[in-house]
């Protein structure tokens, strides 16, 4: 796929992004579940956050509340248009059209970066990983929620973790397997590493 290709499929995404129980967080429980998911996950606020791959801004959004500055980057200008809009009343969000593999961000001024269901559609996640740690302060932290579907794509915890390893980082792996996070119950691999 050509990344003209991939920007076209993203952007033929936005429209219905966030219908999805975990992409919009639109019902109260599942919105709850990933506040409290991301608050054990990230440094107390305020941090600064880099959301790279932020879709439609509902992480970046959900972080503002909390009190953190977020920069969200993503490389669908449809989807960075509902990001812009949806986060358009937090004045600690930025919103970018950009690359995730090679974001448009300055180094060493993160605390944490996160992505959510991005590794996995990278060529190369180990040079992704080594750009985003790139992106951290000294004591910053890498939070990557990925998963391996019943689809067949995705990347396996281990995968994430060996990636993780390889770019000098010691990788914590929590399974995502509560269907309060998705909406209903799961049938697949669900986790974030923390390192």
């Amino acid at each position: 796929m050509t990344s003209r290709d991939a920007v076209d499929l993203w952007d033929s995404e936005a429209p219905t992004f966030d219908d999805a129980a975990d992409h919009g967080l639109r019902d109260p429980a599942v919105r709850q579940a990933w506040r409290s998911l991301l608050s054990g996950l990230l440094p107390h606020p305020p941090a600064r956050v880099a959301d790279l791959g932020c879709g439609t801004g509902t992480l970046a959004l959900l972080l503002a509340e909390e009190g953190h500055r977020v920069d969200g980057v993503d490389f669908s200008p449809e989807m960075v248009v509902r990001a812009v809009a949806k986060t358009a009343a937090e004045p600690d969000v930025a919103i970018l059209q950009g690359d995730a593999f090679s974001p448009p961000l300055p180094p060493t001024a993160y605390d944490v970066v996160l992505t959510r269901h991005v590794l996995w559609a990278l060529s190369d996640p180990v040079e992704a990983l080594r750009r985003w740690v790139a992106l951290l302060r000294p004591e910053g932290r890498l939070v990557l929620v990925e998963g391996s579907w019943t689809t067949g794509a995705g990347l396996r915890a281990t995968e994430v973790a060996d990636a993780a390893r390889e770019v000098g980082r010691e990788p914590t792996v929590h399974a995502l397997d509560d269907p309060a996070l998705w909406g209903g119950p799961i049938s697949d691999e669900r986790y974030a590493v923390v390192c």
